[in-house]
């Protein structure tokens, strides 16, 4: 009996020293954390899509928490809205953000790029890319196998089966996952514009004009016409394509008037006015005219003859 006692006791001494000891060691190491970040992640979107350039919503909110400077930190998904409310928690300021969207800069679609070859493989993009060009004679468009569509978390992308090119809808929250994802790198964040307007290159070919307008009936030639029509100087041509600077781009839209291939897009602007042209006098009537102002011209020079006489 005494050595049941004694063991139930030896092991409630050992018990009671390692719970002593494992208290005093967390206490010694314990991390603390600022209550601050559960305030900020309540109002995050939860959407941990990565479009803030952190792991999740919970790394972003300790980032805002942490940083001196928040201004370069900023949740796409979530807004301006969002940033307000998490920058008032920290009695931060924010600077005001344009909204951004993702654009397909690819006017490849199947009655500008005839596709030269067919390609049997896995329906990926990062694959089909790793292996080959691609299946026109244009070796920077986009491959069409949606690996963009299944990056989007937020269903805003999808591909039109009569282009065979993805194509963005306005529910786009700028998280970047489409632009990781395109191994031809064809996708691009920029400003959605006042009204949702935006004009911008939708090429990324690199090859000279000459080639580019082989592979590509819309392809940008690098003919520098929009930079020199370009009145804002937005426009730069680099590497035989052109580039908009949305930041500089005043949207005038004289570079879509005068590009040679429609390379340019502009988006969810109103169909310009046309002008009525001048209606030109028929032939008979053209001749009345005439024969009126002969007669006219006839009567005068008799009056004139009948003045001297």
């Amino acid at each position: 009996m005494n050595v049941v006692v004694i063991t139930v006791l030896t092991l409630a001494i050992l018990g009671t020293i390692a719970a002593l000891v494992l208290y005093f060691v967390a206490q010694k190491f314990k991390v603390f954390e600022d209550p601050r970040i559960d305030q900020v992640e309540e109002v995050l979107p939860a959407a941990n899509c990565g479009g803030c350039g952190f792991p999740g919503c919970r790394a972003f909110a300790e980032a805002m928490v942490k940083s001196d400077d928040i201004s370069e930190l900023n949740c796409p998904v979530g807004g301006a809205d969002t940033m307000n409310a998490a920058a008032g928690i920290l009695g931060k300021e924010i600077a005001a953000s344009d909204p951004m969207i993702a654009v397909v800069k690819c006017n490849g679609t199947c009655d500008n790029r005839p596709k030269t070859n067919f390609y049997d493989g896995a329906t990926s993009c990062a694959v089909a890319a790793s292996l080959y060009a691609g299946d026109t004679g244009c070796s920077y468009g986009c491959l069409g196998c949606g690996d963009c569509v299944e990056a989007c978390t937020f269903d805003a992308i999808e591909m039109d089966e009569k282009t065979g090119l993805p194509v963005i809808k306005d529910n786009c929250v700028a998280c970047g996952a489409c632009v990781d994802a395109c191994p031809k790198n064809i996708i691009e964040l920029r400003k959605r514009g006042p009204k949702d307007r935006r004009v911008f290159v939708s090429c990324v070919n690199k090859d000279k004009g000459g080639v580019a307008k082989k592979a590509c009936s819309a392809a940008c030639i690098g003919c520098k016409k929009c930079m020199k029509e370009c009145p804002f100087d937005a426009i730069t041509v680099e590497n035989n394509i052109a580039y908009i600077d949305f930041n500089k781009c005043k949207l005038c839209r004289k570079c879509v008037a005068v590009c040679p291939t429609n390379a340019i897009h502009e988006v969810n602007f109103p169909p310009k006015k046309v002008k009525p042209a001048a209606e030109k006098p028929s032939a008979p009537k053209a001749e009345t005219a005439k024969a009126e102002a002969k007669t006219s011209e006839n009567i005068t020079s008799s009056d004139d003859k009948n003045k001297e006489e």
